[in-house]
């Protein structure tokens, strides 16, 4: 069977499956991380791998950094043995970076098993990163072995896509290799195949690069990174009346703010739990990245978890808003070295007006409301939100199955979906001619769903499933029509 998945980004693939057109951009090194790499990051090689087999190229996205006209063997030279790209970083980076684990402070930390690869503009001129998952042991390690499974480099494609097939802000899948070794594990069967990703995404400074110059009281640091970030993630000034809106460290603070509240409703529209939220996990570009035990709800429930190790259910699905906006707060604590706190506290305050806004903006789109309709109605939009809820938690219906059913008009006639259609039909709507919606099922991605893919790679090596759920949920993302753009930019 396949035994390479590769989804490219021709004319002729965009037309068979209805994909937006993605438009290639010229190869633009520029390694911008080597200003401020001496107090953040540590050169280090890569793992020696025995093998490099080429499982996975994303086309589509290599087409907007120039890297799509690379030959297979020149990628797996470039992204399984980490040669060093044309004018590029010259060697790999592990970030520094201290965080908050399930709410418990760990200055042990940094990128135990990935690494800063390279950095390019794409065609709108964003600054990107391509960074690792597998790529080998680093000074932050402790005691792990710095390695991947295969099936979490499957489950970290599935991921991406599903989540950008929704709309959300996420870091793409760029590669993956496997690299022929047996690796044991607690929460798989072992010994079990390893690999090692490349993921393409809009920077990877976190929440915790500020935390650990904060308590490493690297004040001079600390301010130089602000504006590090600043000039490479640019976005809109604060409110008017924001307090010391001039402020790098305050601009910075609305900005994160903006971004992350966006991210924790495209999480609520998607039914998608990230897992593991801690603030090392926190891209101050707002981009959604880094994914471990993540899950898809199988019911509207707010009390779902994706990890097991969550006792508390601290990062349950109806509890990620909070754990984000927690987490901004840890990014205010830290910029409390650069500036006095009313003006952070205004940013913070935000969050929740910022949250109800974005709920509006993406749970509507995922409905199918006319955008320009939904923001002159906000009260009725909310209301049509509300009721969407109401209907999947007393239904117990899968909530991509709810989505499909609205939009394709094909819900059950039942007491259960009566308020929500009610209101639903009152609302302007997007023209959902796609044959997506026609098609008779939604794609959804539950868990037996993944199972059931990555059964068929680990027993058979038949990596037909993959392809045809990637492909098929890039069908649905193009159903869709485009996205809301991602806040904060």
């Amino acid at each position: 069977m396949a035994a390479l998945v590769r989804w490219c980004a021709t004319a002729h693939y965009r037309q068979m499956t209805g994909e937006p057109q993605y438009s290639a951009a010229p190869y633009q090194p520029d390694p911008a991380i080597e200003e401020i790499a001496t107090w953040l990051a540590d050169p280090v090689p890569p793992a020696d791998f025995p093998k490099a087999i080429l499982r996975f190229r994303n086309d589509r996205q290599a087409a907007t950094v120039g890297l799509n006209t690379l030959s297979d063997e020149a990628w797996v030279r470039h992204f399984g043995r980490f040669e060093a790209l044309e004018d590029n970083l010259p060697q790999p980076l592990a970030l520094r970076y201290h965080g908050h684990q399930f709410r418990n402070y760990n200055p042990d930390i940094g990128d135990g098993r990935g690494f800063l690869f390279a950095q390019m503009r794409d065609g709108a001129g964003r600054l990107m990163d391509l960074g690792t998952k597998g790529s080998g042991q680093t000074p932050y390690s402790r005691f792990g072995d710095g390695r991947l499974t295969l099936k979490g480099a499957v489950r970290e494609i599935l991921a991406t896509e599903m989540l950008e097939a929704l709309g959300a802000n996420t870091s793409k899948t760029f590669s993956v290799i496997e690299t022929g070794e047996a690796l044991q594990r607690s929460d798989e069967p072992s010994p079990t195949r390893s690999a090692v990703l490349v993921r393409l995404s809009h920077g990877h400074i976190r929440i915790g690069s500020f935390q650990r110059l904060a308590a490493l009281e690297e004040t001079e640091h600390l301010s130089v990174l602000v504006d590090y970030a600043l000039t490479h993630f640019p976005g809109p000034p604060p409110p008017a009346d924001a307090p010391g809106r001039d402020e790098p460290a305050v601009r910075l603070l609305h900005l994160v703010v903006e971004r992350l509240a966006d991210m924790a409703a495209s999480y609520a529209a998607a039914g998608f739990v990230h897992g593991v939220l801690n603030t090392d996990n926190m891209n101050i570009s707002g981009e959604s990245f880094d994914y471990g035990p993540w899950r898809w709800l199988p019911r509207w429930d707010p009390a779902f978890t994706a990890a097991y190790f969550d006792h508390s259910g601290l990062y349950a699905f109806g509890r990620q808003a909070e754990a984000i906006h927690w987490n901004c707060a840890q990014l205010a604590i830290a910029l409390r070295q650069l500036v006095e706190a009313p003006p952070l506290i205004a940013a913070l305050e935000r969050f929740p007006e910022l949250y109800i806004e974005a709920i509006r903006r993406r749970f509507g789109w995922r409905l199918g409301i006319a955008p320009d309709w939904a923001g002159a109605h906000p009260g009725e939009t909310g209301n049509i939100i509300e009721a969407a809820e109401r209907a999947m938690r007393e239904s117990g219906v899968q909530p991509d199955a709810f989505f499909f059913g609205a939009r394709s008009g094909t819900l059950p006639d039942s007491e259960a979906f009566a308020a929500f259609r009610k209101l639903y039909d009152e609302a302007e709507r997007v023209a959902d001619t796609d044959p997506y919606w026609s098609g008779g099922a939604a794609q959804s991605m539950v868990i037996e769903e993944v199972e059931a893919i990555w059964s068929a790679i680990d027993q058979r090596d038949d990596w037909q499933m993959l392809t045809d759920k990637v492909t098929a949920l890039r069908a649905m993302g193009a159903a869709h029509g485009p996205a809301p753009a991602p806040a904060g930019h």
